[in-house]
C-alpha cells in the first residue's frame, strides 16, 4: 500500500485555494452538526530546548467523504538564530479512516498557512458585507498573503491596504502580489477602514484601536494562537457581532484570551462559533456593524485540507509514492 510523500512544493501545487475553502467550510459544518472528533490539543514542553511539541488529532465526516489525520507541529523560537530553522515546523498525516493506512505524509507548514487563509475566507464570506471590494492587512508576512488569496475567492477584492511596522515586508508584499491587486502601504488604522481586515501579528498589547475600524468592518483576528496574546482594543469585541473557531481554544489562546481571563468580556458576548453560522443555526452578518471572527485554527481545517492536497496528488501524480506499510500479517 502506497503512501505519498508532498514536501513543501507539492502542497503548493495541490492545495488549491477555492477547493481549500470550501472543505474548510465543510469542516465547520461538520463539527456544528457533531460529524467530527477533535480531541483538545496536546502539548509537550521543552523548556530546555526553548520550545514544545504540540498533537493535533482529528476525524471529520463530510457529505461525500470522511478523513482521518494528526499535525505534528511545534514551537522554538531560537530555531532561527540558533539553528538556522524555522520557528514553526509542522508535519500531517492524513489517514483512510476505514483502514487506517497512511494515505499521505504532507508538509504541515505549508498546510497550515493555507487551511489558516481559508478559514479567514469562510467567515469572510458569512460576516462581511456582500458588495466588500477593500482588504486591510495587519502584518506583512507570509500569513498575509495566504489572507489575500482566500479572502479574494469569496469576495471581489480590488484595495488591499498593507499596514507593518517594516516597510521593507510592506515592500516586499506589494512585490510579491504585482498588479493583480491595487496594493498600498498604510498604517493600521488606515487598514482596518476596509470592508475586510485580517491582522496577523504576534502581538501581546492591543495595536487596533477601537476608533480607527470602519462602520461595517469584518475583522479576521488570526494572530493570537497562545495565551496573552491579543491583537485588538477590547472595545472593538465588546461592540462586534463576535464569533469564534471553537470556544475551548478561544477563551484559551484565541483573540479573546485576554478580556476573557479578566471578566472583561463572558459568553454573553460572543455570538456564536462559525460552525454554528456555516450551518444557519445562527445568523452571519444581518446589518450594519462589525463583525470579529477570532480563529485559533482547528485540527478539523488540517484535515479537510489535507483532503484536498492528497486527492489532487493523487489524481496529477504530485509528490513521491513510496511503501510505508508492510502486507505481510
Amino acid at each position: 500500500m502506497e503512501t505519498l510523500l508532498l514536501n513543501p512544493a507539492a502542497v503548493e501545487e495541490s492545495a488549491q485555494v477555492p477547493a481549500v475553502v470550501d472543505a474548510v467550510e465543510a469542516a465547520f459544518a461538520a463539527y456544528a452538526r457533531g460529524d467530527a472528533q477533535m480531541p483538545a490539543k496536546s502539548y509537550i514542553d521543552l523548556p530546555q530546548y526553548d520550545g514544545d511539541f504540540r498533537s493535533m488529532p482529528a476525524y471529520l465526516e463530510a457529505d461525500d467523504w470522511d478523513g482521518a489525520g494528526i499535525k505534528w507541529v511545534n514551537s522554538h523560537p531560537s530555531n532561527p538564530e540558533d539553528h538556522g530553522l524555522p520557528t514553526v515546523m509542522g508535519t500531517m498525516i492524513y489517514s483512510d479512516p476505514e483502514t487506517a493506512v497512511p494515505l499521505a505524509i504532507i508538509d504541515g507548514t505549508t498546510l497550515t498557512r493555507k487551511r489558516t487563509g481559508a478559514a479567514a475566507a469562510v467567515a469572510t464570506d458569512h460576516l462581511a458585507v456582500a458588495d466588500a471590494t477593500s482588504l486591510g492587512l495587519v502584518g506583512a508576512g507570509v500569513q498575509a498573503r495566504a489572507q489575500l488569496d482566500a479572502i479574494a475567492t469569496v469576495r471581489d477584492i480590488e484595495t488591499v491596504v498593507v499596514a507593518d511596522k517594516d516597510p521593507d515586508a510592506v515592500d516586499a508584499f506589494r512585490a510579491e502580489t504585482g498588479d493583480e491587486f491595487e496594493v498600498h502601504g498604510g498604517s493600521i488604522a488606515d487598514a482596518v477602514d476596509c470592508d475586510v481586515v485580517s491582522t496577523t501579528t504576534p502581538v501581546r498589547d492591543p495595536i487596533v484601536p477601537r476608533e480607527a475600524v470602519g462602520d461595517h468592518t469584518h475583522i479576521n483576528a488570526m494572530g493570537a494562537d497562545a495565551e496573552g496574546k491579543h491583537e485588538l482594543d477590547d472595545a472593538i469585541l465588546l461592540d462586534a457581532k463576535l464569533v469564534i473557531d471553537d470556544h475551548a481554544q478561544c477563551t484559551h489562546s484565541g483573540e479573546i484570551n485576554v478580556p476573557y481571563a479578566a471578566g472583561t468580556l463572558g459568553d454573553e458576548d460572543i455570538h456564536a462559533e462559525l460552525g454554528a453560522v456555516v450551518i444557519g443555526e445562527a445568523s452571519g452578518r444581518t446589518d450594519d456593524g462589525i463583525t470579529v471572527f477570532d480563529s485559533t485554527g482547528l485540527a478539523i481545517q488540517d484535515v479537510a485540507s489535507a483532503h484536498v492536497v492528497y486527492e489532487y496528488a493523487r489524481e496529477h501524480g504530485v509528490g513521491e509514492s513510496m511503501e510505508l506499510v508492510g502486507t505481510d500479517l
